[in-house]
């Protein structure tokens, strides 16, 4: 896939990681912009949008996770694509992260050529976001509207998705009452297979979830299926009614 002009966004206290992935990012054919904090990180987003997001949890004004649930708190930059670097140490940021919609993480050190894959993947799952399967979609109490990427629900409540959530509900739109195994959805929501003991895939069916007001013991729309993955539980039918 053609990266020619795709923005990145990198915020990063540490100048010289930011100069590092500037110049090997930049060498790829991305447009790389960086800043050392928060704020500046909420007046560039302001101002001209990006791609995709690499975004440090540890900024000397305020942290990565707050400006996560910042970024997938607006409309506009909801769909953006967030990859947190976290401690390697520390598997707590990287739930805590995954919970408030990032879409991947890489522990510090890591190779950049690493992240070149990572956000390679994130971008090619953007294509298949933008793939139209009908216009509207509609199962159980919901709406989804598959151009916009909008959610509602039947009493008009508009639910906010990130970028990975759409992909995700996509995927269980597209294959309902299926068995849809964690490297399935994997591939379809981060653009790679999980290894073993990661959480990923797992963090994300219940952001999801909690997205669709799914959360009791036994959520009752994507089910749990035991050693095997998940499955969407509903009739999915076109919905011919305009949204918004």
């Amino acid at each position: 896939m053609n990266q020619t002009g795709k923005s990145i966004l990198l915020v990063d206290d540490d100048q010289d990681i930011r100069e590092l992935l500037q110049t090997y990012l930049s060498r790829s054919g991305f447009r790389v912009r960086t800043v050392p904090d928060g704020t500046n990180f909420r007046e560039a987003l302001t101002g001209d949008p990006a791609d995709l997001v690499i975004l440090d949890v540890m900024l000397p004004d305020e942290d990565g996770f707050s400006l996560c649930s910042w970024v997938r708190g607006h409309q506009k930059l909801a769909q953006m694509p967030i990859i947190m670097l976290t401690a390697s140490s520390d598997e707590t940021d990287r739930i805590i992260g995954l919970e408030l919609g990032a879409d991947d993480y890489l522990a510090k050190p890591f190779s950049p050529r690493e992240l070149l894959a990572r956000i390679k993947a994130l971008l090619r799952r953007v294509n298949f976001a933008q793939e139209r399967t009908g216009d509207v979609l509609a199962f159980d109490e919901w709406r989804l509207d598959m151009v916009s990427h909008r959610l509602f629900h039947r009493d008009g409540e508009e639910v906010l998705l990130s970028g990975a959530d759409f992909v995700l509900l996509k995927l269980f739109l597209d294959h309902p009452q299926q068995i849809l195994d964690r490297d399935t959805i994997a591939n379809a929501t981060r653009g790679r297979e999980v290894m073993p003991l990661e959480r990923i895939v797992d963090m994300a069916v219940s952001r999801l979830r909690q997205r669709l007001g799914d959360t009791g013991k036994c959520p009752r729309l994507i089910r749990t299926v035991r050693g095997s993955g998940y499955l969407l539980a509903a009739q999915v039918a076109p919905h011919h009614d305009a949204l918004g």
